[in-house]
C-alpha cells in the first residue's frame, strides 16, 4: 500500500509541475513575464498559492526549452529572443505548416476537418472577450491538432517546440488595440478552406496567416520593449 501511495504522491507531484510549467509558458507569451528580468521560484510560488518546489522544477523544464536561464542565488531570467530568431522560427513554421495543410487538405476525413471548428470559433471567441489564456491555448490546440491529422507525431512536437521558442511578446498591446481578432478569424477562413478541398487556397491562407502572427510579434516586441509592467502572477526577484 505504501508503494502505491508514494506513486499517486509522484504522479499528483507530476501533474502539478506540468500545470505550472504551462501557466508560465502562457505568462511568458502574454507578456506578464518580461524578457531580461529575473524572477525568484519563491516568488512566483507566492503567486501561484503553491510551494517553491514545483515552480522550480517547472522553471528548469522551461530553461531546457531554452525559454529561461537560471541566474545562480536569484531565480531565473526570461531569455530574449530577437528579430533575427523570430525569422528564423516564422521561415520554419512555414516550411512545414504550409504545405502539411495542402495535404492534409486532400486527405483528412470531413468529419476530422469540422471537429475542429469549435476550436476556431474559441480563438475568435477569446480574442473578442479579451481573454488572452483562453486565446492562446484554443491557437495552439487548432494548430497542433490541424497537424496531427497527418498522422506524423514528431511533426507536431517540432512546431509545438517551434510555438514555445517563439513566444509573442506585448499581446497585451495588441489585444487592447484590436490587433488580434484579424488574426483569430483567419483560422476560421483557413477550416472553410480546407472543407472546400481547395488545397491551394488552404497553403495561400496558411502562409498569409503565418506572416500576420510574424508581424504581430514585431509589433508587440516594439511597442511594448520601452515599458516595463508588471501583471497577476509574475513576481520579480529581489536582488
Amino acid at each position: 500500500m505504501g508503494h502505491l501511495k508514494q506513486r499517486n504522491l509522484i504522479t499528483a507531484t507530476e501533474r502539478l509541475r506540468d500545470q505550472v510549467a504551462h501557466a508560465l509558458r502562457a505568462a511568458l507569451i502574454s507578456g506578464e513575464l518580461r524578457p531580461g528580468q529575473v524572477y525568484s521560484a519563491p516568488g512566483l510560488a507566492e503567486d501561484f498559492g503553491i510551494s517553491a518546489t514545483p515552480v522550480r522544477e517547472a522553471m528548469l523544464d522551461l530553461a531546457r526549452e531554452g525559454l529561461v536561464e537560471p541566474v545562480r542565488n536569484k531565480g531565473f531570467r526570461v531569455t530574449e529572443v530577437n528579430e533575427r530568431d523570430l525569422d528564423q522560427y516564422t521561415e520554419i513554421r512555414t516550411l512545414i505548416e504550409v504545405p502539411m495543410t495542402g495535404r492534409i487538405t486532400r486527405t483528412a476525413a470531413r468529419e476530422d476537418l469540422e471537429a475542429l471548428r469549435p476550436v476556431a470559433e474559441e480563438i475568435v471567441r477569446a480574442a473578442r472577450d479579451h481573454d488572452l489564456i483562453g486565446y492562446l491555448e484554443a491557437d495552439r490546440q487548432f494548430h497542433l491538432s490541424l497537424l496531427a491529422l497527418s498522422g506524423n507525431e514528431r511533426l507536431v512536437e517540432t512546431v509545438s517546440d517551434l510555438r514555445k521558442r517563439s513566444r509573442l511578446y506585448g499581446l497585451t498591446g495588441l489585444d487592447e488595440r484590436g490587433e488580434l481578432i484579424h488574426s483569430a478569424e483567419e483560422h476560421l477562413e483557413l477550416l472553410d478552406l480546407m472543407l472546400a478541398g481547395d488545397a491551394k487556397g488552404s497553403e495561400k491562407c496558411m502562409a498569409r496567416h503565418l506572416g500576420h502572427v510574424r508581424s504581430l510579434w514585431a509589433k508587440g516586441a516594439s511597442a511594448d520593449r520601452p515599458v516595463e509592467r508588471q501583471k497577476g502572477r509574475a513576481a520579480a526577484a529581489r536582488p
